[in-house]
């Protein structure tokens, strides 16, 4: 990354409350205009970490810098933010206009420099004709743009959302998401957003930082992530994932799974491991395919156990088959018109083929065992 690009950095951060630890020496950086989504489950330090870039929380130790002049110690009114709370912290005794003004009139501009400002915001956020109206007035969604045309409303560098969206109904979210990052890339402003929906941050990041029991396990792209998950947390946490616990490594890119051997090529640094280490495979629904062609490697012999109708697919749980020991389910996420096509149902018996370079490998860990449905 340029250093010329680089507009926040956050140096090795912890925060410790008491004996718990929120944060555990959290690095990154981001770039001008960037949008950062802070990805992980609730209670894993996201909110937190949002807190001490902002300045309303103190770090236990580590640094703060924006663009390149150590921040750590400096009140949130002298980092030149925005802020777009959960809650959106409206007045609700003030109209529209009226809390988007709020921050303008400290800084000393004139009555109509102010009105001219709070109808150029009201425009931007799709709000015109609304500015007359309270709070309790407006719908959630409508809340949430006032929210956000006051937090931009002095024109920060840095624009810092804490799950904004998350008190909307699934299809306000869908719409919001999409003008959130249109106007992040109209305007240009550095962004971080806190989120624990994983489809909100793989569809508004530019990169994604995924914080697990205060630290951070991954920092990538969206695709980097979702396609290469670096952890089986990341890989369980972040869409669905198949996880094969009872494989054992013969050779760098050779696994067996009982009787099957497997080829692979996403060894996620497991390479180092001796042959006849146990390892966890793991593969996403959608990549396991349907198959029947005994020239092709990592074929498996399945019957299906049951399925589940979701438009446009269908969810189909598997079962290897196995002559000896406890034979375990793979889901497929299988194209409903090849469902028909085909003539799945119930106890079908269905031979499948998982690509040697969508199957990911992890050592096998007991606090890393994850759930193969999400």
């Amino acid at each position: 990354m340029n250093d010329a690009d680089i507009y926040l950095t956050v140096d090795a951060v912890s925060k410790d409350f008491g004996r718990f630890t929120a944060l555990a020496e959290v690095t990154f950086q981001a770039r001008h205009g960037e949008f950062i989504c802070v990805l992980g489950p609730s209670g894993c330090g996201k909110t937190t970490l949002l807190r001490v870039v902002a300045g309303l929380e103190k770090q236990s130790r580590g640094k703060v810098f924006i663009e390149g002049r150590d921040v750590s110690a400096l009140p949130v009114s002298r980092r030149n933010i925005g802020i777009v709370f959960q809650s959106y912290a409206l007045f609700p005794n003030l109209t529209a206009r009226q809390n988007i003004a709020y921050g303008l009139k400290s800084q000393k501009l004139s009555r109509e420099a102010i009105v001219q400002r709070v109808d150029e915001l009201l425009d931007l956020v799709g709000l015109r004709g609304m500015g007359r109206k309270h709070p309790a007035n407006l719908s959630g969604g409508q809340q949430q743009r006032v929210a956000l045309a006051r937090a931009i409303a002095v024109s920060p560098d840095l624009l810092l959302l804490d799950e904004p969206l998350s008190a909307l109904d699934a299809k306000v979210r869908v719409m919001l998401r999409g003008e959130i990052r249109q106007l992040q890339q109209r305007l240009g402003i550095t962004t971080i957003m806190v989120t624990h929906d994983q489809e909100e941050a793989l569809t508004m990041a530019d990169r994604i930082l995924v914080i697990d029991q205060g630290r951070l396990v991954q920092d990538g792209t969206p695709r980097q992530v979702y396609d290469k998950p670096a952890t089986p947390f990341v890989a369980g946490f972040i869409g669905a994932m198949n996880f094969i616990e009872d494989a054992r490594k013969i050779e760098n890119g050779r696994y067996d799974i009982g009787e099957t051997r497997l080829s692979v090529t996403g060894e996620n640094g497991t390479g180092q491991l001796p042959a006849g280490s146990r390892v966890t495979l793991a593969i996403r629904p959608e990549d396991v395919m349907l198959r029947n062609d005994p020239s092709m490697s990592n074929l498996l012999q399945t019957r299906v156990e049951a399925m589940e109708y979701r438009g446009s697919l269908f969810r189909i749980d598997l079962k290897r088959q196995v002559s000896s020991g406890e034979p375990s389910t793979i889901t497929a996420d299988v194209p409903s018109e090849t469902v028909r096509r085909m003539g799945i149902t119930p106890r079908s018996m269905l031979p499948i083929h998982l690509p040697v370079d969508r199957l990911r490998v992890y050592a096998s860990e007991k606090d890393s065992q994850c759930s193969s449905r999400n």
